[in-house]
């Protein structure tokens, strides 16, 4: 079982990394930062709680974290 978090953990830390070298320079970046945390944060999440408050705990995190971070690229 640990394994499988690990894997889990593994694929949402390289979307993370993948994701932010793919998207045009011309799209706004508060909106692919919320995005793509909350992609993430769903991901780590669920790796670690392994229920649907984590998920959801992961997802609302990650998006205003990802949000921030694409904030303060656009500045």
């Amino acid at each position: 079982m640990k394994r499988y978090h690990l894997v889990i953990l593994a694929l949402a830390l390289s979307f993370l990394l993948l994701s932010c070298a793919t998207y045009p320079p011309d799209r706004y970046n508060t909106q692919v930062g919320a995005v793509v945390g909350a992609g993430t944060g769903a991901l780590i999440g669920q790796a670690i709680g392994g229920n649907t408050g984590s998920t959801l705990a992961g997802l609302a995190a990650g998006t205003i974290i990802g949000a921030l971070v694409g904030n303060a690229v656009d500045q």
